[in-house]
């Protein structure tokens, strides 16, 4: 693969994980979306830099660190649209809404939100905002470690888990391939290593602890 081609999967990857205006990249460009999950964990690292930039921003104009890790995630929920949000939310008003996979299915799909939804979404925004004010303070190189590595797991899950649906945006972007996927996580693990390196072990532990778990539910 020669630079162009890495060039122009890398902006494919940051297409497909933000909400950045970015000039618009041909439609046969989506149908190889599967080889850029190779670059969604250097998108992660932009992600979780912009969010940590103005966390710091904030506590240095005098935010208390509770409105400086709101806008922390607020600034990384604008980036990316969103779209984990979206997919907390119906994942909770499917699996727990439907009792068929043909109704959990047609709930995901559902453009309203649910009571579970809603309640996944205060919960997790409160955990999340809660544990960045802690590291805002103490180790904000551990929050940017997170955006990366949570999208380094993302083409392993991608990769052994089959489409639940024969259309849509997950299957249009494909099943990476084991190299793109391999490529993604040890770029994710040398990223981490570099951000911190003393607990970097742990930390890549248990975001492939939860890629399993959520495999395993899946």
């Amino acid at each position: 693969m020669d630079k162009n081609d890495r060039g122009r999967q890398l902006w494919l990857a940051a297409v497909l994980l933000t909400r950045v205006p970015l000039p618009h990249l041909p439609n046969d460009a989506f149908s190889k979306g599967a080889d850029a999950v190779w670059a969604y964990p250097l998108i992660g690292l932009v992600v979780g830099a912009c969010g940590v930039l103005v966390g710091q921003l904030s506590l240095w104009f005098g935010l208390p660190v509770y409105g400086a890790a709101t806008l922390t995630l607020t600034t990384m929920m604008l980036l990316t649209g969103a779209m984990h949000e979206d997919g907390l939310a119906d994942v909770f008003d499917g699996f727990w809404g439907g009792y068929t996979p043909e109704r959990r299915l047609e709930i995901m799909r559902d453009s309203q939100i649910g009571t579970f939804g809603v309640l996944a979404l205060i919960m997790v925004s409160i955990l999340r905002i809660s544990a960045i004010a802690a590291l805002l303070v103490s180790w904000w190189p551990a929050i940017i470690v997170g955006t990366v590595l949570s999208r380094a797991v993302m083409p392993m899950l991608m990769n052994i888990l089959p489409h639940a649906r024969n259309n849509g945006l997950s299957h249009s972007v494909g099943q990476p391939t084991p190299g793109a996927t391999t490529v993604a996580v040890g770029l994710g693990a040398i990223l981490s290593l570099f951000i911190i390196p003393g607990s970097c072990v742990i930390a890549i532990c248990e975001a492939f602890a939860f890629a399993l778990a959520i495999a395993l539910v899946g």
